[in-house]
């Protein structure tokens, strides 16, 4: 089974030391900074499980970023750890966003413990949602979104887009693709697979700058 990833965001370095060296030691993989500034670029590149966010940031609140985060519509679980500890703080930072609360001083086997209940509540979610770069699968509604604009796309289009997304950077062939989306393989049906390829990329990329899914000449595609 795949580890989570856990993204931990503490300018107090002996404190993001402690928190990463007790979540890697519990199993999980974590991802340490001392700021901010790279969260998003990190969200559109791996599939982050949780983040554990600090209030007291040299360069920004944390709760703004959190607030942010909510606003581009990234649902990842949030926890504040911080020693903002009135209660408006703590009101505050739910109200941001946050969906756990932890003020320091802190015990590390409650953090644990905190940390493990959320995974698990959320876990689900995540198994079954997916979001590459601005595009989201919401699996409840079995719907595709960019940028907050859902998508009109045929069962066909879904599944193959599903297909991309559950395999980014990977190159899959055009066999591969008849035997999961289309059921059967057949040299002669590969035609089927660029015509639904290109209907598909013309409606997640109409002005053609995202380039989401690229053709590898005779071999097939890779979707990033």
């Amino acid at each position: 089974m795949k580890k989570a990833l856990i993204i931990i965001i503490e300018d107090e370095e002996d404190i993001l030391e402690l928190v990463e060296y007790t979540l890697q030691k519990e199993g999980y993989d974590t991802i340490g900074f001392l700021n901010d500034q790279k969260l998003f670029q990190v969200l559109e590149e791996e599939d982050v499980n949780l983040i554990i966010m600090d209030r007291n940031l040299p360069s920004s609140e944390g709760a703004m970023c959190v607030k942010e985060l909510r606003e581009k519509g990234y649902d990842t679980p949030v926890i504040f750890l911080t020693a903002k500890d009135s209660p408006k703080d703590i009101i505050d930072g739910f109200e941001m966003g946050g969906d756990d609360y932890i003020t320091k001083p802190f015990d590390i086997n409650e953090f644990v413990a905190r940390v493990k209940a959320l995974l698990k509540r959320t876990q689900k979610n995540y198994d079954d949602n997916l979001r590459i770069r601005d595009i989201v699968y919401k699996a409840h509604a079995k719907e595709i979104y960019i940028d907050d604009r859902k998508l009109n796309l045929t069962k066909l289009e879904l599944s193959l887009l599903l297909e991309f997304m559950k395999n980014k950077n990977i190159l899959l062939t055009r066999e591969y693709l008849l035997n999961t989306v289309w059921g059967y393989s057949q040299e002669k049906k590969e035609k089927s697979v660029n015509v639904a390829v290109k209907r598909l990329k013309e409606k997640i990329d109409p002005d053609k700058d995202k380039d989401y899914i690229k053709s590898i000449r005779g071999e097939g595609y890779i979707f990033g």
